[in-house]
């Protein structure tokens, strides 16, 4: 299985927020930060990142479709 762009950098960032949240938990458990703006923050990231993966696969599909039509034009 190839890794692409559109799973390679999505999962850099999956991992990044856990490695935040994690190290989020202590202002949390101390009360800097509330417990709905700790998940909300988390939520928000989330829908970010599966939206950057869908624009990412979409980009490369329609890169794929032009070296196509390249490649079908040159023929």
């Amino acid at each position: 299985m190839k890794l692409t762009r559109p799973v390679v950098i999505p999962l850099i960032l999956l991992v990044y927020l856990a490695v935040m949240a994690f190290l989020g938990l202590d202002g949390l458990r101390t009360g800097q930060t509330s417990l709905f703006q700790y998940v909300t923050t988390i939520v928000i990231t989330l829908g970010i990142i599966v939206l950057l993966h869908f624009y990412l696969k979409k980009r490369e599909r329609l890169r794929r479709q032009r070296l196509n039509d390249i490649k079908k034009s040159n023929k």
